[in-house]
């Protein structure tokens, strides 16, 4: 039986050396940067500037600043997968691939 292929890409603000990754605040503008990428494309309005895609969203995970990259940017543009794929290479970040697991079933009360 084969594995699922991986479904996120965390790219960490941790250099392969182990040091933290500057400035403070390149996990979020790395995902302001992708913020156009959203399921259905770009909506205009008001507010419409606000707020991070879901392929690429900014995160604190132990501690650490990192930035969730789904793997359906890819699909939806390539270019954009590669642009935060090369930055993550291109500043030595820490890369791991992962396959976010499903909640398990909650059990309902009186049953």
């Amino acid at each position: 039986m084969s594995l699922p292929k991986p479904r996120e890409v965390f790219i960490q603000g941790l250099t392969q050396e182990g040091r933290t990754f500057r400035p403070s605040d390149w996990a979020e503008r790395l995902a302001g940067a992708m913020s156009c990428f959203r399921p259905g494309g770009v909506v205009g309005g008001p507010g419409a500037h606000i707020g991070y895609s879901p392929y690429c969203v900014p995160r604190v995970i132990n501690g650490i600043k990192c930035v969730i990259v789904n793997e359906a940017l890819r699909e939806i543009e390539p270019m954009a997968w590669d642009f935060v794929m090369n930055f993550a290479r291109d500043n030595g970040l820490q890369v791991a691939e992962a396959c976010l697991l499903p909640d398990p079933p909650r059990a309902r009360p009186g049953l």
